[in-house]
């Protein structure tokens, strides 16, 4: 009890000083119960959209994902006849059926052929109107689509693009455009994750995504009372025979859910690893706080000792303050958790999709993971500072506060440090040496980890070097008083180094991930320029976006001003090497013979534009080395919904390049020849080029001719630089957000740091005040001190993080991206901005000396 009570009398009399320690503990278990009750109010709407949505039994077309995902590389969805469905309503246990069809491959435009698609990247979906879409939505406005002329629409895409009854929509698939006008609104009874919806009657649905009558994609089945999910499955399985999917609302649920927990998953672990780098930060900003208070506290624990506390005592005093401040920052960040949970809510409500905060889902284990993990990380980073703690001897009694050992770094601490910082040095050489990018990923991320903590371990001892080196180049011009801001940063070295590295984390990822995008987009420019002979890219304008149908080609094509088009499919086929070797669904791509002038593909036998003719294909050199493939072997290619050919290598590509690195070409006439026209995947992409001189007028030709295609964009080379490099900064943007984090909690540190010290030197800062210091004098050399502290971080952070950021370049050389380029405005900009942030830290501890009662400061013992 009487360690408790002074534990307890001690925090509350440092209340103060805990207070930004437990902001650290706050923010960190804040951005983990946040991300977990995020992610875990994402599987709860998910879940029962999944539940709503899904029919007893759910029969589906045969190549129909266990997702739901039913459109092909044609850009239909995969059916199945009408006869089916008879088949179905004939089983026994079957309450009802009904057939419907839907597609998640279509665009829909308005009359002014503006896209009505989500700009979230969730799907937009046409449909068939049922029973079964009946039990999740609800008719809010006019009424259920009744002919080819008629369509509904849910109710938040109409409030997102102002829609209202009689608006003509169009919808694009792979059959055509079928225009029809809004008959009605519906609104969802579940969450609505970001979907668009619209729906046509059944006939409408058949002719306008599939195109032809008398077909479904799905058949929905209602059980009978008394028959469970699992018995009507097998019954109906057994009616309709092989050849179809069939799935009971668990699995149909399950399968989706999983889909869905794979995005969730890869989001919801990388928000917690940028919380870990949080906490990894607060850990110094704990060490250096209990430390400072521990030497401010030097007296009153010798005279502890001296009146009978043992070392245990005085150590578990120590750790039970960390205790209580673990316990307080985690409660409150379990509390800011939720509020950082509905602000992403709010967050990726602006970007379309709508989470309600009715499915606020708090798992009891949430709040428990926060509270054990930020009361674990507090009361260990405590734990040296107490292990000092109790080794302080009664003699100390007689002695002012202070450490005076802790000067200077110790000798050991030195020699680990220097020994840590080499052989993470020689992990990044090995790594940057290395053949293989899986072996040199390892190597790197050794040589990361092992230089990080190197330089933790051996930042006291640069300190005192970095701090001199910026005091000659910063503070010697500000005369006495830079020189005491400098002799104020190097009296502890050890608490330099810990606050400086704080801040290095952060800046140190800051700098990697620059120098890594900056040399992918330079790597991926000099490819273009170097291999890319075709004037216009035609895509779709989002990655899973549909593909490019027949009319939009035929419309490119029809363009004035260009001299050739040049299409490009991609398929799967499952190969037999001439080793003998079976390959299942592997990539092939089909092309037009003008592709060997649109990218000029190094080839190392053989020549590209050979592999265009009739029964030919090329490979990659890695892949004919891997089954002993030349030119003239022949390889068997089962194509995905079509027969198989013999085809012929006439050409073995490079590895190495950036664009289509992999890739195996045939033409699109031979793909022709073995799979049926039905069948035939669309475009992924459409080159073009323009007559000469002509590329200005081409340009704005194709856009005109693809303005009822607003689901493609035309680039050319030099749009297509900037997309590339708008897509890697939007990632690196969202990544220096994340790490936002980690330096705020670092700024903390600073600004605890300089008040702790503000307080320890308080009798000397009376005594310079005394003798004629100015208060101005007095906050610009704690400022001065702040920025030397803040720029020392900076320096260690983005020399290290370029080192890692070389080193993973050099790993990218292997994919192809062989430039590296250093962003050298981006590294200028953090450092100088890192010197604001030492101004900013400094603000409250300076304002706070410069208020000081002289007399009183002076006469503090």
């Amino acid at each position: 009890m009487t360690v408790l009570r002074t534990s307890m009398r001690n925090f509350f009399a440092h209340k103060g000083r805990m207070a930004l320690s437990a902001v650290a503990v706050l923010l960190s278990v804040a951005f983990v119960c946040g991300t977990l009750v995020f992610t875990d109010t994402m599987n709860t709407t998910f879940d029962k959209l999944f539940a709503a949505t899904s029919s007893d039994v759910t029969v589906s077309a045969k190549g129909a994902s266990d997702t739901g995902e039913t459109t092909a590389d044609n850009g239909r969805p995969p059916v199945m006849p009408a006869s089916v469905l008879d088949k179905v309503r004939k089983v026994q246990g079957v309450k009802s059926a009904e057939g419907s069809v839907f597609s998640s491959a279509a665009t829909v435009v308005d009359a002014d052929k503006d896209s009505l698609s989500p700009s979230s990247g969730a799907p937009t979906i046409v449909g068939s109107w049922n029973a079964n879409e009946a039990r999740t939505m609800k008719i809010t406005e006019g009424a259920a689509p009744k002919g080819a002329d008629q369509v509904m629409v849910d109710e938040d895409t109409a409030d997102k693009h102002h829609l209202k009854l009689g608006d003509e929509v169009g919808v694009i698939t792979a059959v055509g455009t079928h225009t029809a006008k809004i008959s009605g609104l519906a609104a969802f009874q579940v969450t609505n994750p970001g979907a668009a919806i619209f729906y046509l009657d059944t006939a409408t649905a058949q002719k306008a995504l599939v195109g032809q009558p008398d077909v479904y994609t799905n058949v929905n089945v209602t059980a009978a009372a008394g028959v469970s999910d699992a018995q009507l499955k097998k019954s109906v399985a057994a009616e309709i025979g092989a050849g179809y999917k069939v799935q009971t609302a668990k699995e149909a649920a399950d399968a989706n859910r999983a889909d869905v927990g794979d995005f969730l998953n890869v989001m919801k672990y990388a928000m917690l690893g940028f919380a870990g780098i949080a906490f990894l930060v607060g850990i110094f900003l704990i060490i250096n706080t209990f430390s400072m208070l521990v030497a401010q506290r030097t007296r009153e624990i010798g005279l502890m000792r001296a009146i009978g506390s043992s070392r245990k005592q005085i150590n578990r005093s120590v750790l039970a303050e960390a205790l209580l401040l673990g316990v307080v920052g985690s409660a409150l960040g379990v509390g800011a958790g939720v509020g950082v949970a509905v602000g992403l809510m709010k967050l990726m409500g602006l970007t379309g999709m709508k989470l309600s905060t009715d499915d606020l889902t708090v798992a009891w284990t949430t709040p428990a993971i926060g509270m054990i993990l930020g009361v674990v990380v507090t009361v260990l980073a405590a734990y040296l500072p107490a292990r000092r703690a109790g080794k302080v001897s009664p003699m100390a009694a007689l002695r002012d506060a202070g450490a005076p050992a802790d000067a200077k770094a110790g000798v050991v601490r030195a020699v680990i440090g220097v020994l840590l910082t080499g052989a993470g040095g020689a992990g990044l050489y090995l790594a940057s040496a290395a053949d293989k990018a899986a072996e040199g990923s390892l190597w790197l991320g050794l040589g990361v980890v092992l230089s990080l903590i190197g330089f933790v371990v051996i930042g006291p001892l640069l300190a005192g070097a970095v701090v001199r080196v910026l005091g000659a180049v910063l503070l010697r011009a500000f005369g006495p008083v830079g020189r005491m801001a400098e002799r104020n940063a190097l009296r502890n070295p050890r608490r330099t180094g810990a606050t400086g590295a704080a801040l290095m984390i952060g800046l140190a990822l800051v700098a990697c991930l620059s120098v890594v995008g900056s040399s992918m987009v330079a790597s991926a420019t000099e490819e273009l320029d170097k291999s890319v002979g075709t004037d216009f890219i035609i895509q779709s304008k989002n990655d899973n976006g549909p593909r490019v149908t027949p009319q939009a080609v035929q419309a490119i094509k029809s363009t004035p001003g260009l001299s050739r088009v040049t299409e490009y499919k991609v398929t799967q086929a499952d190969f037999t090497t001439p080793d003998g070797e079976k390959l299942d669904r592997t990539a092939i791509t089909a092309a037009d013979p003008t592709y060997a002038t649109d990218l000029r593909v190094e080839t190392v036998a053989g020549k590209l534009a050979d592999a265009y003719r009739p029964d030919s294909m090329s490979v990659h050199e890695k892949f004919a080395e891997d089954h002993r493939i030349g030119l003239g072997s022949r390889i068997t290619v089962a194509f995905r919904n079509g027969s198989t050919a013999r085809l012929t290598v006439r050409a073995i590509t490079s590895s190495d390049g950036v664009i289509d690195q992999g890739a195996m070409y045939t033409s699109v006439s031979t793909l022709k020849k073995y799979v049926p026209a039905d069948k035939l995947p669309l475009d992924e992409l459409v080159f073009a080029s323009a007559k000469e001189g002509q590329q200005d007028t081409a340009y704005t030709a194709l856009k005109t001719a693809l303005h009822d295609y607003p689901q493609y964009v035309v680039r050319d080379q030099t749009d297509y630089k900037q997309e590339l490099k708008d897509q890697i900064g939007q990632l690196l943007n969202l990544i220096y957000g994340l790490l936002a984090l980690a330096i705020i909690v670092a700024v903390l540190g600073v600004v605890n740091t300089l008040a702790l010290s503000v307080v320890e030197r308080t009798r000397e800062i009376g005594l310079m005040r005394a003798i004629g210091l100015s208060r101005r004098q007095l906050r610009r050399m704690i400022r001065m001190e702040s920025v030397v502290i803040a720029l020392f971080g900076a320096l260690l952070g983005l020399g290290l993080g370029m080192g890692w950021g070389a080193t993973a370049q050099q790993l990218l050389a292997l994919q192809g991206l062989k430039v590296l380029e250093i962003p050298w405005p981006t590294i200028t900009g953090v450092f100088v901005g890192s010197a604001f942030v030492g101004l900013f830290a400094a603000l409250v501890p300076a304002f706070r000396a410069g208020r000081m009662n002289v007399l009183n400061a002076i006469a503090t013992d």
